[in-house]
């Protein structure tokens, strides 16, 4: 089996997406944005296909969904099979979205990749040469209408750029159940090396980390073959996302609570180290490796006894812990941990980090006797490699570069090499000292 190579498509007068395959390419692909799920496509059976009638030693040509055929499982995708010859064309005629798929088995089967459009006509025309001759067969069929259909956003946005431990964060409109057939329509294609896995925190949000820090400066494009896809009982995905993002520097801060000092480092070399004033006792600032949030010049803040206007402030858990810029505790910071939880600065400081940070910068908090609590914060990096991977659904890591991404196991893959704090997040970071 060849590797896919996309092909040139052309929209008829009428509207319709047409799909053509050669075999010199050994395999079918539309161009444009092919929004289809791959899952196990249904075998031929005499009453699930389209048949061309032979004439003597001439191919036969399967083609599954039947002729005719309503309410198709848009899961089950195309099958195409020629038997006593091979394909050399099929073609894919849909007003919705593209259809790619792949040649197997020495040219005598076509499979569609992703899963069809849900409430969506297709036309598929196919045929075959052998010994005997040439042959055509055709099938039209229809996908069914969902009950229920669910939509899924991402909060990574078009070509914004974010920081080396930023999770791709998936949010569904509806409970999941069916959480492999999902996993398995999401691709990834990144401008580097990746090695990484999908973790469902609950049944509405899935995220992808790779193993350690994304590699500086990788572009990375994700396409959720949603449309078709089988999310739980009469529950199907209705449409395909899309988005590009970028990753930039790594900037990782490391703050030290027994300590007292923050040290910035700037793609992998120490650039800064600051003296800081962090959580009092009861108030302590917790231990783990977060991720920056959001940020914001300045920050209401409200406690008891306050009500402040705090400048150059950028967050990294939920609850409300920043880095920011406090002048009222200048004199404590490096010497005494006053505040009510965040990391304290000096102005200068808190301005440089602020204007550095981008959403998903690591800030790792060490020395603290109080541990982090999951959740608070994007704390994708409270969790070792093993565990992450337990997270998914399919239990298998995923391999991403620039020709796309495919499920493998994790004992394939090569041990790391990478070392914390720099390069990934040590293991057990979120426990208390």
């Amino acid at each position: 089996m060849r590797a896919i190579r996309k092909m040139p498509f052309r929209r008829s007068a009428a509207g319709v997406i047409v799909t053509a395959l050669s075999l010199a390419t050994a395999a079918c692909t539309t161009g444009g944005h092919g929004t289809v799920h791959s899952s196990p496509a249904a075998a031929a059976s005499p009453q699930a296909s389209a048949k061309a009638k032979p004439t003597a030693d001439a191919p036969r040509v399967t083609i599954t969904p039947a002729n005719g055929a309503g309410r198709v499982d848009p899961g089950a995708g195309i099958t195409v099979t020629a038997a006593g010859g091979t394909l050399t064309g099929v073609t894919v005629r849909t007003p919705g979205d593209a259809v790619s798929g792949q040649l197997s088995q020495g040219g005598r089967v076509w499979q569609s990749r992703w899963a069809l459009d849900v409430a969506q006509a297709y036309t598929v025309t196919a045929t075959a040469s052998g010994h005997g001759g040439t042959v055509t067969a055709t099938s039209s069929f229809r996908t069914l209408t969902p009950p229920q259909t669910f939509r899924t956003h991402i909060f990574e946005g078009y070509r914004q750029t974010y920081g080396v431990g930023m999770p791709i964060i998936l949010t569904f409109s509806q409970p999941i159940t069916d959480k492999a057939a999902v996993e398995r329509s999401l691709q990834l294609t990144t401008s580097k090396p990746v090695v990484g896995a999908w973790y469902w925190d609950g049944s509405q949000t899935l995220n992808f980390r790779p193993r350690d820090y994304w590699p500086s400066g990788t572009t990375v494009s994700f396409t959720g073959h949603l449309n078709g896809v089988r999310g739980g009982p009469g529950l199907y995905g209705a449409h395909t996302l899309t988005q590009t993002f970028s990753i930039g520097r790594s900037l990782i801060a490391i703050a030290n609570t027994a300590k007292h000092r923050t040290q910035i480092y700037y793609n992998g070399k120490l650039r800064y180290s600051w003296p800081i004033s962090s959580g009092r006792p009861g108030d302590d600032t917790p231990n783990g490796s977060y991720l920056t949030i959001e940020k914001a010049n300045p920050v209401e803040m409200k406690g008891p006894g306050y009500d402040l206007m705090v400048p150059w402030s950028v967050r990294f858990t939920f609850s409300g812990d920043y880095y920011h810029d406090a002048y009222w505790s200048v004199g404590e910071q490096g010497f005494d941990n006053v505040s009510h939880g965040c990391v304290n600065l000096s102005p200068a400081h808190a301005e440089t980090y602020y204007k550095l940070a981008v959403p998903g910068d690591p800030i790792t908090v060490v020395g603290s006797p109080r541990a982090g609590t999951w959740g608070n914060g994007w704390t994708e990096w409270f969790l070792s490699w093993p565990a992450y991977l337990r997270g998914s659904a399919l239990h298998e890591a995923v391999r991403a570069g620039p020709d796309g991404s495919t499920f493998v196991n994790p004992s394939s893959l090569p041990a790391s090499t990478a070392t914390a704090p720099l390069r990934t997040a040590r293991a057990g970071n979120a426990a208390a000292r």
